[in-house]
C-alpha cells in the first residue's frame, strides 16, 4: 500500500510570489488553485503560470502537485485541462460537482489529453470536492460502481454548499457544524470508504487556532480520513502530525501483523482477541508511515 498524502495545500495559481515557495513547503501536496483563488481576468496568465512551473519541476523533489480547475460546467473547465495537462500534473482536484457522471467527464478528458501527450493513461489522479451542490450528497455512494480508476479520494466542502442551500451559517451554536455539514461529512467519509478511496478532511478555517486544529484533525484520523486540506503555509506541519501515526500505534500494528502472519482468522493479544478487521487497520496504519 502506498502512503496516503496527509497535507494538500492550497496556493493560488496566479501569485508568483506563492508558488515560488513551494519547493520549501512541507506539505505532502500543493494544489495550485485556478478556480476561486483567480479572478476571472486572470485566469489565462494563471493557467500559464501553473503550467510552466509543474513542467519546470517536473521530477524534482518536494510536494506533489495537483491543479484545481473550475467547475466543468463553467466556460474555463476544459481550458484549464487543455493548458495543464501536458505539464504532467500529479492529480486535479474538481469542484462543485453534482456526482460521478461530472468527474467521469473529467476523466474521459484526461484520457483523451494523456494519449494526445503521451502520457501515461490514468496517470493523473482526481480528487472531486463532492458535496458543494444540494444533489450531490445524495450522489456520495454512487461512487463505489463508478468505476473510476483514477480516483484518489473523495473530499468535502461546507462553503460552497451552505450558499447552494441559502443557509445564513454552517454552524451551530457551539461554533461547531450544524448538523446538516456533520451529516454530509459523515456521508462523504462512507463514500470514500465505499469506493476503496480516500477520505480527505475540509478545511479548518481559524488559521491562528493550532491546538484546534491538531484537535480537529486528530479526531478526523480517528474516525477515518487520511489527510486534510491547509489554507496556510502555517497549519502543514500541524496537519502532518495529526495525521502521521505515533510511535506506539506503529509498533502496535507491526506486533498486529506479526500475530497474523500464521494465517488465522483470529490472534490473542495482549489479552484482548483480534480479526481480521484489526488485521486490515494494523496494515492501514503501517501505510501510513510507508511500512507496508
Amino acid at each position: 500500500m502506498t502512503a496516503p498524502i496527509r497535507s494538500f495545500l492550497f496556493v493560488p495559481g496566479d501569485s508568483e510570489k506563492k508558488i515560488g515557495k513551494i519547493g520549501g513547503s512541507s506539505a505532502d501536496a500543493v494544489i495550485l488553485d485556478l478556480e476561486d483563488a483567480v479572478s476571472a481576468g486572470r485566469k489565462p496568465i494563471a493557467r500559464q503560470m501553473v503550467a510552466e512551473f509543474i513542467a519546470a519541476e517536473s521530477g524534482a523533489a518536494g510536494p506533489q502537485l495537483w491543479v484545481r480547475m473550475n467547475p466543468i460546467d463553467t466556460e474555463y473547465a476544459l481550458a484549464d485541462l487543455a493548458a495543464v495537462v501536458a505539464s504532467g500534473p500529479a492529480g486535479v482536484m474538481i469542484p462543485k460537482i453534482d456526482g460521478p457522471a461530472d468527474v467521469l467527464r473529467v476523466h474521459h478528458y484526461l484520457e483523451a489529453l494523456e494519449s494526445a501527450h503521451g502520457l501515461t493513461p490514468g496517470g493523473i489522479r482526481v480528487l472531486p470536492v463532492a458535496t458543494e451542490t444540494a444533489r450531490a450528497p445524495f450522489r456520495l455512494g454512487d461512487f463505489a460502481d463508478a468505476g473510476i480508476s483514477r480516483l484518489y479520494g473523495l473530499t468535502w466542502g461546507a462553503e460552497d454548499l451552505s450558499a447552494a442551500l441559502g443557509a445564513s451559517t454552517n454552524l451551530d451554536r457551539t461554533g461547531e457544524w450544524a448538523a446538516t455539514y456533520r451529516l454530509v461529512r459523515s456521508l462523504a467519509l462512507m463514500g470514500a470508504r465505499a469506493a476503496d478511496v480516500e477520505a480527505v478532511e475540509t478545511l479548518y478555517v481559524d488559521i491562528r487556532d493550532d491546538r484546534g486544529l491538531a484537535e480537529s484533525s486528530r479526531q478526523a484520523r480517528a474516525e477515518g480520513f487520511s489527510g486534510r486540506i491547509a489554507i496556510h503555509p502555517g497549519q502543514v506541519d500541524t496537519i502532518n502530525a495529526a495525521f502521521t501515526p505515533t510511535p506506539e500505534e506503529v509498533e502496535f500494528a507491526r506486533r498486529v501483523v506479526e500475530a497474523f502472519s500464521a494465517d488465522v482468522g483470529t490472534v490473542a493479544l495482549d489479552g484482548k482477541m483480534l480479526d481480521l478487521p484489526h488485521l486490515k487497520q494494523a496494515r492501514r496504519v503501517l501505510a501510513l508511515v510507508g511500512r507496508e
